[in-house]
């Protein structure tokens, strides 16, 4: 029997009780999920004091429902919805997310996502496979001969963010400190964060945006083959991106191009593993590796919330919401909804069901999903065919988080 005395649920009201920080939850929150689908899909967490909806075909609805947006102060100031004023110690952090693809809504993310789109459809990310595989098999040469390694140092850290710099053209020595401000940014999404964390997040931002600034500069004077640089100087409909709409782009792609690639990295190889599952036959060839690298991201995703405010009255499974309230999906739970998953609960590489929402759907539909893909079944298949036997060495570590979830470390050994 799983316990789950740290989970409260009042069906009647759909009221849910719960910790977000609680390692209990965290380090497994499918079997949640779970009781979650049995009892009450759509509920009110307390100590987030908001509406969470987990149903796959909620979830999938309310990704494309326009009622629904990212942004609210487009149409409503502050003081009608009776927000607080910005915080000024996290001044850095909100200019950098001003312009973020993430946070806004027709039209300017359009006319953003407009012209960075083109660098990131399948077809152009395909041609990077080459790099992928020379620095995966790079790196893999590197450890290989000890017989063991700590997977995300040594690896997963490395592949999305030098992948991502590359292709919009920042310097790949940079990749340990575009970690570093990237782990500290995502502290502003986490449940609960202290002051510290956001002081450490808005230090970070100030920095990444001077330093993006100056890359713009460098690009402005001598352009490059590379997206900073389309981006700098491609039009659309008359119109060149600002230099703060720039800082901001640049920033939530170099972010989004690898902290949920990193993380699947490691939850993918772990999930994997825990199987017990031949990997030989998982990774037999490429139709198998995809529906492998697919279910991987239906069981272990690793952004598993998405938000967004309610722009007009409506109405999502009997709850009603008035303007400006917020409503969150979680992505994670409706990869496990038993209404579109048998045995959700069970990986299985030979799945053929509903596509996973992991990457989201409408007009935020993850725009660097066809690299994260690309990558994911590149470096999986052959991770495990030149470390034939590989096992997990030590009980992996879960970082102390929820919104993105996703390993510490990874101690394999072969």
């Amino acid at each position: 029997m799983t316990d789950l005395s740290f989970l409260s649920i009042d069906k009647a009201s759909r009221r849910v009780s719960l910790d977000g920080r609680n390692p209990a939850f965290y380090s497994d929150p499918n079997r949640v999920y779970a009781a979650l689908h049995a009892e009450c899909p759509t509920f009110f967490w307390e100590e987030q004091k908001q509406w969470f909806v987990t149903s796959y075909d909620t979830v999938n609805a309310l990704l494309r429902d326009r009622r629904f947006g990212r942004q609210i102060l487009h149409i409503a100031t502050r003081e009608e919805l009776g927000m607080p004023d910005p915080a000024a110690h996290t001044r850095h952090f909100d200019a950098a997310e001003a312009h973020s693809l993430l946070e806004l809504e027709p039209p300017e993310h359009t006319r953003l996502r407009t012209l960075v789109n083109r660098a990131f459809v399948s077809r152009h990310v395909e041609k990077m496979k080459p790099e992928i595989e020379e620095l995966a098999n790079r790196l893999i040469d590197a450890f290989e001969k000890d017989g063991q390694t700590e997977l995300l140092s040594t690896f997963a850290d490395i592949i999305p963010v030098t992948m991502i710099a590359r292709m919009i053209g920042i310097p790949e020595e940079m990749g340990p400190q575009l970690l570093k401000w990237s782990h500290d940014y995502v502290g502003m999404y986490m449940f609960k964060r202290t002051r510290a964390d956001e002081e450490a997040a808005d230090r970070s931002a100030q920095e990444f945006a001077d330093y993006v600034r100056s890359m713009i500069a460098e690009r402005r004077a001598n352009p490059q083959d590379d997206l900073l640089s389309h981006m700098i100087h491609t039009e659309h409909k008359g119109q060149y991106l600002t230099e703060d709409e720039l800082i901001s782009t640049t920033i939530v792609l170099l972010n989004a191009g690898h902290e949920a690639t990193v993380h699947q990295i490691g939850n993918s190889v772990r999930v994997i593993l825990e199987s017990g599952l031949s990997p030989a036959e998982m990774f037999r060839d490429e139709k198998a590796a995809e529906r492998t690298v697919e279910e991987t991201l239906r069981i272990c995703a690793p952004v598993h919330i998405f938000q967004r405010y309610c722009l007009e009255p409506a109405e999502i499974d009997g709850v009603s919401f008035k303007r400006g309230e917020k409503v969150s999906m979680i992505l994670a739970a409706a990869n496990l909804d038993p209404e579109k998953f048998t045995d959700p609960l069970t990986f299985r590489p030979e799945r053929d069901e509903a596509p996973n929402l992991s990457f989201g759907a409408g007009i935020h539909f993850c725009i660097g999903a066809p690299l994260a893909r690309l990558e994911l079944n590149i470096v999986l298949p052959l991770l495990f065919q030149r470390l034939p036997g590989m096992r997990i060495a030590a009980p992996p570590q879960v970082k102390d988080v929820y919104h993105f979830h996703g390993l510490e470390r990874l101690d394999l050994a072969w």
